[in-house]
């Protein structure tokens, strides 16, 4: 069996030798080869169509962007205390913590007991401290002689400051200025006879909602790093301050990006960096930059003074809403209410009268109180303007020379703006149909509310028992009768609402009520 398998191997093998022989033979005689497979793939070379790059952008911008480490005084005696790795001093772990009372025997044995004590007068009398990073954040030259932009959040508690350029290499800073209610901040470095790269303010009427945009920053304390995404929305308010109207992009913005700039594709800043959405802390795709011309105006007035002068005009203002704007024979919900202007403020020395509805300023329509509190607020102490106003149902105009807003007003509006504020209303006889009653006031001013129906209008719109009205379509009203003909007068003139003035222990508000009940 075995010798059958051989020799038919052989002769297998032999025919096909004289086969392969043939075909090399026909290939030496014709020049034609026999065998043209190959067992190699060429290399993947896919031909894709071309996308924009943000390379040269980046290229162009980066020299110009820092990153800023902010330093505080820590209590030397604390970090000592720290030395073993807990995280906390000793003197904060409880007194029976048997690593406390080891450490104080061992402090007490080697003699170190007195000298911290000493350490700690000394801290104390001279207020001086370790300095230590507290506080990482991003930046940008808008000069070249050292002057750079970043966030007032990001400098705020800060001793000491340091930049560290995209070479790596670090300079002291100072700070120069910062203003709380932009959340902007002002540094400088001494150039030391060197030029530093800047960059320039974007045009904020040529960005548009899907612009593409490129952020680049110090996230997580990584160094330079870009990131590019598109501007999602404009004007967004997150309720941070009167004067927000932020841009909002998808650009990935993480801790540690704050003050860096976003640029457009021409190299110019678009907006600063300053916030963002998240519940984990990252980013989801929703960042909040300051508009560039917004930061413009506050950073030069920083680099000149240290500070920002702002406009003022004294009033209390809250929303119209369509209810209120339909009480007071408004065709459109915009505009702020004047809730009260404030004691010798400009607006009331102008005549600004509480009632009164701000529609425009210099002929611009106003749409809403934090419109009216950015434009404001962009002038300059001194300044005349033009202020429309709507009263007892017709337009009229007064000139207001601007004030200056004071350091200590309420950061929330530099016209104390409350668009948030609860609105509420109130009257009797037509009373009892709005489900409230009324009686005399303590101070005889106005109407005091002694009941509110919790099922009815002035309920759904806040009003509580305790409070008071003062008045009724802007005509003040000492009783419930003065109340019943106000409402009367407005149903003759064809309104189904009626604007009360509420006063509580937490201020004075409008609230429209519909008078078309019953």
């Amino acid at each position: 069996m075995f010798r059958n398998i051989k020799n038919t191997l052989s002769r297998s093998t032999a025919m096909k030798a004289s086969v392969v022989a043939g075909l090399a033979v026909a290939a030496l005689t014709t020049g034609v080869p026999a065998v043209v497979s190959n067992s190699y793939a060429d290399v993947v070379n896919v031909q894709a169509p071309q996308v924009p790059s943000f390379a040269n952008v980046v290229d162009a911008v980066s020299p110009a962007v820092v990153s800023v480490r902010v330093e505080s005084r820590i209590n030397t005696v604390a970090d000592e205390d720290d030395s073993f790795g807990l995280g906390r001093g000793f003197d904060d772990l409880p007194d029976d913590h048997p690593l406390k009372k080891f450490f104080k025997q061992f402090e007490q044995q080697q003699g170190r007991g007195q000298q911290k004590g000493q350490n700690q007068q000394k801290n104390s009398e001279d207020g001086k401290g370790r300095l230590r990073p507290v506080a990482q954040g991003s930046g940008f030259f808008v000069s070249e002689d050292g002057y750079i932009v970043t966030n007032n959040h990001v400098v705020s508690d800060g001793a000491a400051f340091v930049v560290v350029l995209n070479d790596g290499t670090e300079l002291d800073a100072k700070l120069v200025g910062k203003d709380s209610r932009t959340d902007l901040a002002v540094l400088k470095v001494d150039p030391k006879g060197k030029k530093f790269t800047y960059v320039g303010w974007a045009d904020d009427a040529k960005v548009r909602v899907g612009d593409w945009v490129v952020a680049v920053g110090n996230p997580f304390g990584l160094g330079g790093t870009v990131t590019a995404g598109i501007v999602s929305a404009r004007g967004r308010d997150i309720h941070s301050g009167p004067y927000d109207d932020y841009i909002q992009i998808d650009a990935p913005v993480n801790k540690g990006n704050s003050g860096g700039p976003t640029f457009n594709l021409n190299g110019q800043v678009v907006g600063i960096n300053t916030a963002i959405f998240s519940q984990s802390g990252g980013s989801v795709g929703i960042a909040f930059a300051i508009p560039a011309t917004t930061a413009k105006d506050v950073v030069t007035d920083l680099i000149k003074t240290g500070t920002v002068s702002r406009g003022w005009l004294g009033v209390q203002i809250q929303p119209v809403s369509k209810d209120i704007a339909e009480s007071l024979g408004l065709s459109d919900a915009s505009g702020a209410l004047v809730v009260s202007p404030q004691d010798g403020s400009p607006g009331q020395k102008a005549g600004i009268k509480n009632g009164d509805v701000v529609t425009a300023v210099n002929g611009e329509p106003v749409k809403d109180p934090r419109d009216l509190a950015r434009r404001i607020g962009a002038m300059q102490p001194g300044a005349k303007v033009e202020v429309s106003l709507w009263r007892s149902g017709k337009s009229q105009s007064v000139t207001v020379e601007l004030g200056s807003l004071p350091a200590d007003q309420n950061q929330a509006s530099n016209d104390d703006s409350q668009p948030n504020q609860p609105q509420q209303p109130s009257s009797e006889k037509a009373l009892a149909d709005l489900g409230m009653t009324v009686g005399p006031s303590d101070d005889g001013k106005g109407v005091a509310i002694t009941a509110v129906d919790p099922d009815s209008d002035a309920a759904d719109k806040g009003i509580k028992e305790g409070e008071k009205i003062t008045s009724v379509n802007n005509q003040q009203i000492s009783n419930a009768g003065d109340i019943s003909k106000v409402i009367e007068q407005a149903k003759k003139d064809g309104r189904t609402r009626a604007l009360f003035q509420i006063q509580s222990n937490d201020g004075s508000r409008f609230v429209a009520l519909p008078i078309n009940a019953g």
